[in-house]
């Protein structure tokens, strides 16, 4: 069974990851917009949209998504550490 402080690491992992996606989001989209000129892709599995965009599109949201949820993930452990005295459970030794 979890102890508190790996409830609260989950509290606090969880909506560190979700603030980041939200502001991830934001960023790449509009990354997109000013590199291409144009919206991302809604549905990037149509045949409508062409190979190359959908790919880019995966490739972009996917690695800065991940990327966002990394560093948001490290200064949660950070903040946690601050006030624990230790790292949660799941990144401990």
């Amino acid at each position: 069974m979890a102890d508190k402080g790996d409830i609260g690491w989950r509290i606090l992992a969880g909506a560190a990851a979700m603030g980041a996606g939200f502001v991830a989001r934001k960023v790449i989209t509009y990354a997109w917009k000013k590199s291409t000129g144009k919206e991302p892709p809604t549905n990037p599995e149509s045949p409508d949209v062409a190979l190359g965009e959908a790919l880019g599109w995966a490739v972009v949201t996917g690695v800065g998504m991940e990327v966002a949820r990394l560093l948001a993930t490290r200064a949660a452990a950070h903040q946690y550490t601050k006030i624990n005295g230790r790292l949660p459970g799941q990144l401990g030794d």
